[in-house]
C-alpha cells in the first residue's frame, strides 16, 4: 500500500527510528500508526522511543582537522547528562562523526544521519546513534555541524575541554597567532567579526535603549546624542572580535594585534555544548513525591 511521507515523519517522531524501518512497519500495519508503533516495539526497533523526547543539553563538541591544516570540521552531539558525555562509547561516536564530517562534508545533520560510513560497519549514522541510545540509556542528539575550508593561509584551532571548540580562518600571521585568536574567541565569545558584520537590528535596538537611558539624565539633546554615540562605540568594541581587548594582553585589541603581525581573520566559528537549549531543572524530591502519588 502507499505510505505517505507525513505518516513516516509521525512514526519517526514517536519512535526515534529510521525512515526505512518506519516505512516497513507502516506497510506491515496497513498504515495504522498505533499498530506500527506496536510492531516496532515488539521487534525492538522502537527501543529508544521513550528517550527520544528527553532534553539533551550536555554532551561534547568533536573536532577534526585535515593533514594540510586547510580544512576542518566540528560537530556537536548532545546527551542528557555530563556522566554520559564522559563515557568512552559516546566520545568515540562523537570523534568518529567529526572525522566523517571532515571527509564527506554533508550539507546538514539530516544528510550526515543518512550516511553509511565505514566507521560504523555499513550501518547508517542514524542507526548507530539509536544503538548508542539503547546502550547508554539516555537520549543522544546530533545537533549541528560546521565545515571550514580556509580562504587564507591556515586554520587556527582551539578546544577547551570537550565543551567548547573554535576554528579561525586566517591570512598571514603564524600558527601560534591563529591558535591565540581561537583561544580568545573561546573565552570572550564575540558576536561577530567587526563593526560591518553587526546585524543592523542589533545596533538599532541598542541605540534605542541607550537613547532612552540617556534621556533620563535630563541633559540637553546635543549632550544626549554624544552620550549615545559613546555608548554605541563601546558596545561595538565589546561584541566584535577585532574590537575586544586581547585576553593575553588587555592593553591591545585583537584588531591591533593582527595588524601588528600582518594578519587578517577571514572568518571564525565557535561552538559550545548546549548553547540555546533550555535544560529542565530537576527537583528530585518532587519527582519522588510524584511517583509516590502515582
Amino acid at each position: 500500500m502507499q505510505i505517505s511521507a507525513a505518516q513516516v515523519k509521525t512514526l519517526r517522531e514517536r519512535t526515534g527510528a529510521g525512515m526505512m524501518e518506519c516505512k516497513k512497519a507502516l506497510v506491515e500495519a496497513g498504515g495504522d500508526i498505533e499498530v506500527a508503533v506496536e510492531v516496532m516495539r515488539k521487534s525492538g526497533a522502537a527501543k529508544a522511543d521513550k528517550k527520544a523526547g528527553r532534553v539533551a543539553a550536555d554532551g561534547m563538541v568533536g573536532m577534526a582537522v585535515a593533514g594540510d591544516g586547510l580544512r576542518a570540521a566540528m560537530v556537536e552531539v548532545n546527551s542528557e547528562t555530563d556522566f554520559v558525555a564522559k563515557e568512552e562509547n559516546f566520545q568515540g561516536f562523537v570523534q568518529a562523526l567529526a572525522d566523517i564530517v571532515l571527509r564527506e562534508q554533508p550539507a546538514d545533520v539530516e544528510a550526515l544521519s543518512a550516511l553509511t560510513p565505514e566507521e560504523f560497519g555499513g550501518d547508517t549514522v542514524e542507526d548507530t546513534r539509536r544503538e548508542l541510545v539503547a546502550k547508554v540509556g539516555e537520549n543522544i542528539a546530533i545537533r549541528r555541524l560546521e565545515v571550514m575550508a580556509a580562504a587564507g593561509d591556515r586554520i587556527g584551532k582551539y578546544q577547551h575541554g570537550a565543551r567548547i571548540a573554535v576554528l579561525v580562518d586566517m591570512t598571514g600571521g603564524s600558527d601560534e597567532l591563529a591558535r591565540d585568536v581561537a583561544m580568545h574567541v573561546a573565552a570572550s565569545r564575540p558576536v561577530c567579526l567587526n563593526e560591518d558584520s553587526i546585524p543592523a537590528g542589533m545596533l538599532d535596538k541598542e541605540r534605542e535603549i541607550f537613547a532612552a537611558q540617556a534621556a533620563e539624565s535630563g541633559k540637553p539633546p546635543e549632550i544626549v546624542e554624544k552620550m549615545v554615540a559613546g555608548r554605541i562605540k563601546k558596545f561595538v568594541k565589546e561584541v566584535t572580535l577585532l574590537g575586544q581587548p586581547f585576553i593575553k594582553d588587555p592593553d591591545t585589541t585583537v584588531g591591533k594585534l593582527l595588524t601588528d603581525q600582518g594578519a587578517r581573520v577571514n572568518a571564525y566559528v565557535r561552538m559550545e555544548v548546549g548553547e540555546g537549549i533550555e535544560k529542565k531543572a530537576e527537583n528530585f524530591a518532587e519527582e519522588v513525591a510524584a511517583q509516590a502519588r502515582g
